[in-house]
């Protein structure tokens, strides 16, 4: 029996995996790169048995447990005149010419700025516009990450939607595997991961011996 766990891109899997082979060694845990548009079809077609995805998704026949929300920031070349800040904020960006990617993960009606009339279809192909100088993109910092260049840098966006990853798997398919994995991304210890209840051990008691007190003697 192996457990299938999709993933899209810029989530990293490795510390659940990690604690899932020494939990469970003996079931393999097989990863599967998904992208983001197909994430939530993929699992609820069960081809797989559960995915970390980014939120918001159709929900419909599907559980969500969110995990951790990401920082968003902006990807600009080195040379721009936004590395000279810490932070940005989507006032700083209004003139600016921006990039909105076809795959875009951030849940708002449209990005800060003076958006560029062609949309890239991906992400990938927006960094890469971006590095020709020729606009802005904003974007989850760990898809910043995934696509690094030495050309490019990043910094944090300050009032932007934040992008929250979440652990999706389909609704009546909470198999034992699931519950153990679901287990391990709320941070259960060994000792506290749901699984059959134990009967409780029965305690027989001894019978007590009782002790005959000594009468009392007759005075003479």
């Amino acid at each position: 029996m192996t457990f299938k766990l999709g993933y899209v891109p810029g989530v990293t899997p490795a510390k659940w995996v990690r604690m899932w082979q020494e939990r469970l060694p003996r079931v393999p845990l097989e990863l599967v790169q998904v992208t983001a548009a197909d994430a939530a079809g993929v699992v609820r077609e069960q081809k797989i048995d559960a995915v970390l995805l980014r939120l918001p998704i159709d929900r419909t026949g599907l559980h969500a447990i969110p995990l951790y929300e990401e920082t968003t920031v902006v990807v600009v070349p080195k040379d721009h005149v936004v590395t000279a800040v810490e932070e940005v904020t989507v006032e700083d960006l209004a003139d600016e010419l921006m990039w909105h990617p076809l795959d875009d993960v951030l849940d708002w009606e449209r990005p800060p700025g003076r958006l560029i009339e062609e949309r890239p279809a991906t992400t990938a192909d927006a960094i890469a516009l971006v590095a020709t100088g020729t606009g802005l993109l904003v974007v989850p910092q760990s898809l910043a990450r995934l696509h690094h260049r030495k050309d490019l840098t990043y910094r944090p966006l300050l009032d932007a939607p934040q992008s929250t990853v979440a652990l999706s798997w389909p609704e009546d398919e909470t198999t034992e595997l699931m519950e153990q994995f679901i287990g391990i991304v709320r941070g259960r210890t060994v000792n506290s991961t749901r699984g059959p209840a134990k009967p409780a051990k029965t305690v027989t008691k001894k019978p007590v011996k009782k002790t005959a007190k000594p009468g009392r003697r007759r005075a003479r």
